[in-house]
């Protein structure tokens, strides 16, 4: 994924997917890509899934990734994982936050919230990687980083520098959240070593 990807976010409505996404395009045009997003927002505002296709590359035509496609799929929540694994390519890389989020329908007694997301998606590919972001954005007294701290442990895998990250939240963020954001970003890359980087 050094040239060119296709990165699938996925959470639920109030996570902060939206601007994670816009944090991540912006770091890849910094750094001299094209990029592409796309975003579905369903039910966000009742807890719904909320995704975002991103494609970068030397020249992107299509924001859209295919199921099947995905080098990397960054999970805000357990559950949005398994929901949409099937895009992931085969020996894709899965980053997901281990945080669950209960669904209305769970919430009120009409289904389980499914056992076992971490074994079910090791069958779909080795390379999952667990972070507690949600334990990391508390350490620095800010719950509503968790996103910055995942977009942080995906940038593991992506061809970005720290440099280009914290200048886009520069960019994207007011100026007096910038800080906070960068450290919760920081948080986010020291949850990977950083071996990982080469998958």
């Amino acid at each position: 994924m050094r040239e060119r990807g296709n990165v699938f976010l996925a959470g639920v409505g109030g996570q902060g997917i939206l601007l994670a996404s816009e944090v991540l395009c912006e770091a890849f045009l910094a750094s001299g890509f094209d990029v592409k997003k796309s975003e579905v927002h369903g039910m966000a505002q009742r807890g719904g899934a909320v995704t975002t296709h991103l494609r970068y590359g030397r020249k992107v035509f299509s924001p859209l990734i295919e199921p099947g496609t995905a080098g990397l799929l960054v999970a805000f929540e357990k559950m949005e994982a398994l929901r949409f694994v099937h895009y992931l390519a085969p020996q894709g890389i899965v980053v997901v936050n281990a945080q669950e989020i209960m669904p209305p329908s769970v919430a009120t007694g009409r289904e389980r919230y499914p056992a076992n997301v971490e074994e079910r998606l090791r069958k779909a590919t080795p390379n999952v990687f667990v972070v507690d972001a949600l334990a990391a954005a508390l350490a620095l007294h800010e719950v509503r980083a968790v996103n910055i701290v995942m977009v942080g442990a995906a940038s593991r895998f992506l061809p970005l520098s720290e440099e280009a990250c914290i200048g886009a939240l520069r960019t994207r963020l007011p100026e007096k959240i910038v800080a906070v954001n960068a450290d919760a970003f920081r948080a986010g890359r020291g949850l990977l070593p950083q071996m990982s980087a080469g998958l």
